[in-house]
Formats: structure tokens, sequence, C-alpha cells
């Protein structure tokens, strides 16, 4: 063992203590490269003592005064040789610097005259740019003046010498000279007869083409403020107004001639011009960016009067005349293939994805009954035959402009219609400001939903009758999906469905009203079926359920997800009203289960009544019947039970049916993005539904355990009757309760939808758990029985202490032995009973124990 002085020396070896640096060149705070501190260097020696420091520093600076005289000697001969060295420098540096003012001199002077020089060809630079841009103005202004006679004349607007003669006065005016050399010539050939009915679209699209021109350099001349550009603004004002007029004349003429009823009976030479013709014009407006004035024109022209035809107050009481369907334009085959999704129809038929369709076009179920749908196909017709050639050609347009990328022209925007502020629907009181043709949206839905709100409002959004309003809901967005079915991109779906008259559209329906009287429908017919707490069985209930109460809360399940009722912008309402009938399923199930039975002890029996019961042997036997009302009472109660305990599996089956084949399908998929899905809510809510199945198969087990140990107490009347025989016999059968013992469970199985709803699983179960609790009441009556045995032996021991006789006392053995046959008789029944209703005796502990029991019952 180390002594303490040892281990702490050891330890103290252990700690690392602070050394100081010896004073050198290297030492940290002598460093040249950081000034002295005092402080600093003082706090490192802090362990020092003032004349040791003291002795430390004049040391050292005895050895810098010795590295110094070292450093001196050194370079002693460096020292001297430095002065002689420098001998007669002064001399030969004078001299250097002697023609050093001249040079000096000379090059200021070259230098004055070189920038003189260079600022003289800058100014000749300038001036000639200068020169150089007012001849591109002067330029730009002579085709500007060209472009402007070269319109009139193409438009015959005005005589050309008076175009000339007015632009040689105004250039005069500028006091322009010397350009006679870039005279106006306009050829004969611009004057011939060019605007025939056959070329004349290609006529303005040539217009059109120099117009553009012409406002390219307008509004250049602005930039440059020219004067010029304000004395031809009128003149500009007139080309473009003349250029919109002749445009819409020959475009309406084209449109009509197309979708007029003499379209059959046209060659095929005037329906190629025409759809030529159509084209043009529609590249003529978008080249000059007057997409409105062609919406404009399909509006007043083909779509307007349509809809005033057809779309008006008493329209639904009106059987329409069909349209026949024909091709208006040649290849229309190829532009009728579908390019937007297309939703089935549902809520209108009895099978909801049935629909009615002609060619590549959907049409809604016709039926006498449904104006509003009849309505509905004659429009999708009309547009069908006479809009989707302007709308393919437009979109035709709209695609290459934005594969191109062309984007509007700042010199263009002055060219949009004042007569578009005035019409119907104008989209500047709309506020869009939208780049290339929207008629699908601008024309032909605006016109259409307009027309619906203000003539067939008051019948389509009525929400009074909500059978009616889901019906005309229903077909009015089919409508519209055959509508967007029929656009021409999917690029006009989004701009129809941004569109203010859409928007406009969709809030017209009162669907939060519509709502209200749906949930009071239901909820107030739920009410009132649930309004008796009875689970006993009705009339005309549906399959697989017990009660009509149950049937009524899934038949309101089941509504809200009906084609009748359910719609789709309404998904999350009747989602929250489907968890909410759950819920109130739930809690009437809760409140109207019968009253709850504690469970009875199995392992002990009250011998109360029996202490004395075997004590005489002319004991009245105990009744071998339950009373009537007991007896109707747990009838009762087994039956509302069992009811309840199928109507929980059918719920729990059917909604989750109904989840697969219609709930899960129809809510919106945002839903499914929630913290909890839906599939996880629904199933949670099962679930505390199905917590009530426990507790239902916990009372039906009790109240048939109780009825089956009710049965038990006859087990005393087996030594009462055996002491009354006059004739003592060995047993031969078991006594005459042992088949009413298991009675209760074999009448429950054969109860009313038992066998056939209720699991195997779970009536073996049922039964096996009854057979344990009964036979544990068993042996405890044994041994109930075989202590009152033991104290009634006891007792007559006593009196055989003055007499008795052997014979006697043989006897008695013989009749414990017949009394311990009968039992084990009465147990091996039992067992025999229970495996006839499939439980696994065998196997259980209890009947085991209960074998034991009676065996050593005169142990």
């Amino acid at each position: 063992m180390q002594s303490p002085r040892t281990s702490s020396s050891r330890v103290d070896a252990s700690i690392e203590l602070p050394q100081l640096i010896p004073l050198s060149h290297a030492h940290p705070a002598l460093s040249s490269s950081e000034p002295f501190d005092v402080d600093a260097f003082l706090l490192s020696r802090s362990g020092q003592s003032l004349q040791d420091l003291r002795s430390e520093l004049r040391g050292y600076l005895a050895n810098l005064k010795e590295e110094l005289v070292q450093l001196i000697n050194d370079d002693y001969a460096a020292f001297i040789s430095l002065s002689t060295d420098l001998k007669g420098e002064g001399v030969r540096l004078e001299r250097l610097a002697a023609p050093l003012p001249s040079l000096r001199a000379e090059i200021v002077n070259s230098r004055n005259d070189l920038r003189g020089v260079q600022d003289a060809v800058q100014d000749k630079l300038t001036e000639r740019a200068e020169l150089r841009q007012e001849k591109a103005l002067l330029q730009m202004l002579l085709k500007l003046s060209d472009s402007v006679v070269r319109l009139e004349s193409l438009l015959l607007i005005a005589s050309a010498d008076q175009n000339t003669s007015q632009t040689s006065v105004d250039f005069s005016a500028l006091g322009i000279r010397g350009m006679n050399g870039l005279a106006l010539n306009i050829g004969e050939d611009d004057l011939k007869d060019d605007r025939s009915r056959g070329g004349q679209a290609k006529h303005l699209a040539r217009i059109a083409t120099e117009y553009t021109q012409l406002l390219y350099h307008a509004e250049k001349a602005k930039e440059e403020k020219c004067a010029f550009v304000e004395e031809v603004q009128w003149r500009v004002t007139r080309i473009k107004t003349t250029l919109s007029r002749d445009l819409d004349h020959l475009f309406s003429d084209t449109l009509v001639s197309l979708t007029s009823s003499t379209i059959e009976t046209a060659s095929v030479t005037d329906k190629a011009r025409w759809t030529s013709d159509l084209t043009e014009c529609l590249k003529t407006y978008d080249l000059l960016r007057n997409w409105r004035d062609a919406e404009e024109a399909v509006r007043r022209d083909l779509v307007q009067p349509f809809v005033k035809s057809t779309i008006f107050a008493d329209a639904l009481n009106v059987t329409p005349s069909p349209i026949l369907v024909r091709t208006a334009l040649p290849g229309r085959a190829s532009l009728m293939s579908p390019r937007t999704p297309y939703t089935p129809f549902t809520g209108v038929r009895a099978n909801p994805f049935d629909a009615i369709s002609v060619g590549a076009l959907p049409l809604l179920p016709e039926e006498d009954d449904e104006p509003l749908a009849n309505l509905y196909n004659t429009i999708l017709r009309f547009i069908q035959v006479n809009c989707t050639g302007v709308l393919e050609l437009s979109e035709k347009i709209n695609a290459k402009n934005r594969k191109t990328g062309r984007r509007l022209n700042p010199a263009a925007q002055t060219t949009e219609s004042p007569q578009l502020a005035s019409a119907s629907g104008s989209i500047a009181d709309l506020g869009l400001n939208m780049q290339g043709f929207e008629i699908m949206a601008n024309v032909i839905w605006a016109e259409i939903g307009r027309s619906i709100m203000e003539e067939l409002g008051s019948v389509v959004f009525s929400a009074g009758n909500p059978s009616e309003f889901q019906k005309n809901y229903t077909i009015t967005n089919n409508f519209i999906t055959s509508l967007e079915h029929l656009a021409p991109s999917i690029h006009a779906v989004e701009t129809m469905r941004e569109h203010p008259i859409y928007n406009s559209f969709q809030r017209r329906w009162q669907l939060p009203v519509y709502f209200q009287l749906r949930w009071k429908e239901i909820v107030g017919g739920l009410e009132d079926n649930i309004a008796n707490p009875s689970f006993q069985k009705g009339e005309a209930i549906p399959e697989d359920f017990a009660t009509s109460q149950a049937a009524a809360f899934y038949s309101a399940i089941q509504a809200c997800w009906s084609s009748g009722v359910f719609i789709p912008e309404l998904a999350h309402r009747f989602w929250r009203l489907t968890l909410q009938l759950l819920s109130r399923y739930k809690s009437w199930l809760d409140s109207n289960m019968p009253p709850r039975e504690q469970p009875l002890p199995s392992n002990s029996v009250d011998i109360s009544a029996s202490g004395s019961g075997f004590a005489s042997r002319t004991a009245t036997p105990i009744a071998t019947n339950e009373p009537a009302d007991t007896s109707a009472v747990d009838e009762a109660t087994l039956q509302r039970l069992v009811n309840a305990y199928l109507d929980i599996s059918a719920m729990k089956r059917r909604v989750w049916d109904l989840w697969k084949a219609e709930i899960g399908m129809l809510l919106p998929e945002d839903t499914r993005n929630e913290a909890q899905k839906p599939e996880e809510v629904l199933k949670s809510s099962l679930e505390h539904l199905h917590n009530f199945m426990p507790e239902i198969s916990s009372q039906i087990m009790i109240v048939l355990s109780r009825r089956c140990c009710t049965v038990l107490s006859r087990i005393k009347s087996i030594i009462s009757q055996f002491w009354a025989m006059n004739k003592k016999r060995d047993p031969t059968g078991p006594s005459d309760f042992v088949p009413d013992i298991l009675k209760p469970i074999r009448q429950f199985f054969e109860l009313d939808g038992v066998n056939e709803l209720i699991d195997e699983r779970d009536r073996q179960s049922w039964a096996n758990q009854i057979f344990e609790f009964t036979a544990d009441r068993y042996t405890a009556h044994l041994g109930a029985m075989k202590q009152t045995k033991d104290s009634l032996k006891r007792y007559k021991k006593g009196f055989s202490l003055f007499g008795g006789g052997g014979s006697r006392d043989g006897e008695e053995a013989k009749d414990e032995e017949r009394l311990r046959a009968q039992i084990l008789l009465d147990v091996e029944a039992f067992g025999e009973d229970a495996r006839r209703l499939g439980v696994a005796v065998d196997a259980s502990e209890a009947y085991a124990k209960l074998r034991a029991a009676a065996s050593s019952y005169t142990a």
C-alpha cells in the first residue's frame, strides 16, 4: 500500500506548471511586428520578482549591445567605402538634367498641335453624323408621306394629285431643300382592279401591311418631335377608319356567306374562296391588333341574332327546332377532334354516364320533360355548325403568334375600335386586356352566359325547389363541359373560365341555400325516423340492417352522395355532414342502449338460501323455469343487443363500400392534401363506432351467462330429490335440469339474423366464454354443496357419539357413491351439450376443474 505522500507527489507531477520564457528576439512580447506593451509584458512575468526581472533585462541589454558592436565590425568596410564611391556623381547628374527643359517644351507643343487636329476631326465627324441623321429623318418623312399617299390611293380616299400637292406644301413649310430627286411615283399597277370581290381580302391584307409600316414611321417621327406628323395625323386617322370599315364589311359578308342557309348549295370553289377570305381577314385583324373588332363582328353578325332568337324568357316552354349538322368549312373533320378533357355527364339519366354524341359533339340526353337540356343542345349544335370554323382559324393564328413570340406593337395600341366601347359586353367595360382572338370567351360565352342570366335566371338559378335546382345545376354544368369540349384549345378554356361573366354566372348559383335545404331535408327526415328509440325490427328495412333507425342513418349518408343530391362544389359540406351523421348515430346508440348489467362473479355462489337446503328430505323442489316476465325482458334485451350489433356491422361495411364506390371518387383532390386524409378520418369515425361492439358483446354474454347460471341453482335439488326417493337405485342418466343450462345459448343462436349475419368466429367466441363462465359457476355450486354436506356430516357425527349402527353408515356410503355418480353424469352431459354448440370442451380449463370437483365430491 502506497503512502499518502507518494500518491500526492504523483498527482502533483502530472500537473503542468507555467514556465517563464527566456528573453530573446523570438519572445512574443518583444516582437517587432507589434508595438511593445508594458502591461502585457509585466503580466507575462507576474510570477517573477522585480529584482530578478531587472537582472534579466540587464543581461538581455548587454547581449543587444554586443550584437550591435559585432554588426558594426562586420560591415565596417562597407561604411567606410560608402562616401568614396559617390565622388563625381553630382557633376554627372547636372549634365544629364541640362536638356530636360527643352524636351519638355517640345512635347507640350506637339501635344497641343495634336489636340487641335483631333478636335477638328471630331467636329467634322459630329457634323456628318448630324447630317446623316437629318437625312435619315427626311427619308423617313418621305417614306411616311409616300405611305400616306399610297394608302389613300389604295383605299380610294382622295386623288393622288391632291395628296402630292399637300405633301409639297408641308415640306416647304418645314424648309426642306434639295430633295426633288425623291419624288413620289405611284405606279398604275397599284390602281388596277385589285379590289374585286375575289382579291379584296388580299388587297386589304396588303394595305394593312403598309399601314403597320406607316404607324412605325409615325412613331419614330414623333420621337424626333417632327411637326409633319401632326400635319398628317388626320389623314392617318382617316386611313385607319376606312381600312377598319372595309375590313369589317368584308369579314361580315364572308362570315354571313359561310354560315347562311344556302351554304349547302354553293359550289366548292365559292366555299374555298370564302374560307380563304375569312382566313385573310383574320390575319389582317391580327396584323392590325384589331382583335376586338373581329370579335364584335362575330358577335353582331353571327352569335347575337341566334342568342336573341333562342334564349328568351319563354324559351323553356317552346319546343326547339333541331339544327341539321353540317360542315361549314372545308376540312372540318380535322378540326373537330377533342382537345380538352371531357367529363361524362352525371345526374341526368338513370345511368349517369350515358351521353348522346353526334359526330364529335357531346350532347346532353334529350327528354321531353327536360326543356333546358334541349335548349342547351340547340346552342351546342349551332356552335358546332356555325362557330367552330372561325374558332379554329383564329386559334391557329394565336398559336402561331405564341410560337413566334410576337408582342403587342406600342404604336398599334391606338387601333382599338371606338365602337367596342358601346358594344354589348364590351371588353373594355369588363376590364380585360388580352392579346389575340378570344372568340370563345368574349363572344360565344359572353352572349350565352349573359342571356341565360338575364332571360332565364329566375328559372335556372332558383333554389326554392332543391330537386329542380340540382337538376338545372347538373345540366348547366354538363352544358359548360360540352361547350369547353368545343373550344379550340386549353388556353381558350382557361380564358373562358377567367371571364368576368363566367364568374358572375357561377356566383348566381345559390349553393349555400341549396345545401341548407338539403340539410333540413336529410336531417329532418332522419330525426323523424329515429324518434322511436327501440331497436326492434321494422318493416321494409334494407338488406343486412336489423332496424329501421340504422337503415335511416345509412340512407341519410347515402343521400348526401346520390346523383340527385350531390353537387361537386359542395363536396366539403356533404363530407362534413357525413361525418356528423356517423357521430350522431354513435351518440344515438349510446343513449338508446339497454341498461348495462354488471358481470357476475364466476367463482362464488350465494349459499345463504341453501344453507339448510339439504336438512329436510321432503323440501319442495325449486321451480324449473324462470318467471315469465324475466324471460320476456331478457329476450327483448338480447334482441335489442343483437340488432345493435348487426346494425353496427352493416353500417361499417356499407359506409366503407360507399366510400370505395362513390365518396372516394367524388371528393376533390385538395382534401387529400390535408394533414389527415379523408380516408383516415372515415376509418377513425368507423373505429369509434366499432368500439360499441365489444361492449355489446359483453352485455350479450352477461345476459346469457346469467340465464345459464340461473338454471345452475337447481343443482342443490339433487340431494333433496335423491333422499326423497323410496327405492334407492344407481343413476342411469343426467338430471332433468342439465339440458336447460345451455338452452339460452341455443335459443340465442336461433334468433333472427344471428346465424345468418353474425360471423361464425364471434358466435363461437361467445359460446366459449359463456361456457367457461358457466363451468366456473358450476364448480362453485358443487363446492358450496360439498361445504353444506360436510357441515351436515359433522352435525350428524355429533349425534352418532351417543348411538347408531354400522349398517346405517354403510347405507350412507352407498348413497354418497350414487350421488357422486349422478353428479359425474350431469357434468358429462353438460360437456356433451357444449360440444354440440361447437365449444372446445377438451381444451377448457374451467371444465377440467369442474370434472375434478365432481370426481372429488365425496373425498
